[in-house]
């Protein structure tokens, strides 16, 4: 039987100042290498799978004038989660560094697939069914997962969708609160990596209009179908006011982000007008504030639906 080597111990890490470190860390398949170009692009310096007890010599030398992004495989050498955290946690209680660690999340069915398209051997299960590799990183990363500052379900997105949530949450300054916003559908479940969720399927729903039907909750006829429900008002008062008066409480914490999900039947109409709105609100207010429709495609869909499709019944209850 094979021994695992031990593991040596990490030096004491004393950042010099100026640093800023992401950390990209998830299961083999999730968009690793997809999240850390985008990353490159918007100007950081990446390094992949270096030994943690490197790390500490790194931050000790000065910064290089870009903030640094790493990306952490469970399979590289000396890795272990206890070993991390301890170090995310030394860096982050030193004032003069700042680090966030970005978990990529996925369902175990989506990697599966992705595996099974690709035809790879999972890294931590090559003699193994994909599926037992998979089962075994999930376990392990689950600490890794819980301590994320920002958790991403790669599940549904392209690589393409991968970059544009990056660019989303990176692409500023990245100082203060970053709030996400997202809509998406009950009937395939709730997004991971939300902190709140709202459920919008009690608001007058335009599926049951037929010109309505094809479009989505960015169409203005669609959005003033919505507000014409006499509940929409006070329930989007009540939001509103509930975030004046959890935001700033979450930046004083010391929280650097907060995802708030808004669900509907099928992710098309009411969530989606109520992220936009909400949207527009947070960022006339100064928040740092991004949004993503799970269920739509980037591009506005007309009452009549976009040109070459058939508008579908995802609204229907």
């Amino acid at each position: 039987m094979t021994q695992t080597p031990p593991i040596a111990p990490i030096a004491p890490v004393r950042p010099a100042p100026g640093w800023r470190v992401v950390c990209v860390i998830g299961p083999a398949g999730a968009g690793r290498t997809t999240a850390l170009n985008a990353l490159e692009d918007l100007g950081f310096q990446t390094i992949t799978n270096m030994p943690l007890e490197l790390l500490p010599h790194l931050l000790a030398g000065p910064a290089q004038g870009r903030p640094l992004a790493l990306g952490l495989d469970v399979g590289m050498p000396g890795f272990a989660v206890t070993a991390f955290l301890d170090l995310v946690a030394e860096i982050d209680a030193d004032p003069r560094a700042s680090i966030r660690v970005v978990y990529l999340d996925c369902r175990p069915e989506a990697l599966l697939r992705r595996f099974s398209e690709t035809r790879r051997r999972h890294p931590s299960a090559p003699a193994d069914h994909p599926a037992d590799g998979i089962a075994r990183e999930h376990a392990l990363l689950a600490p890794v997962r819980d301590r994320a500052d920002i958790a991403i379900d790669t599940s549904d997105m392209s690589p393409h969708d991968l970059r544009a949530e990056m660019a989303r949450w990176f692409g500023g300054d990245g100082t203060g609160l970053a709030v996400s916003l997202q809509s998406f559908s009950y009937k395939r479940g709730v997004p991971r990596g939300l902190d709140m969720v709202f459920d919008c399927r009690f608001l007058r729903n335009p599926y049951w209009v037929p010109e309505l039907r094809g479009g989505d909750g960015r169409c203005g006829a669609v959005a003033a179908h919505i507000r014409s429900d006499p509940r929409y008002a006070p329930f989007l008062a009540q939001i509103n006011d509930l975030l004046a008066l959890l935001l700033p409480a979450h930046a004083e914490e010391g929280k650097t982000h907060l995802g708030i999900g808004f669900g509907c039947t099928g992710g098309q109409h009411r969530s989606v007008m109520v992220v936009e709105t909400l949207a527009e609100g947070l960022a006339k207010a100064g928040w740092q504030v991004s949004k993503r429709h799970r269920e739509v495609t980037d591009d506005p869909v007309t009452p009549q639906g976009r040109a070459g499709t058939t508008p579908g019944d995802a609204e229907a209850k």
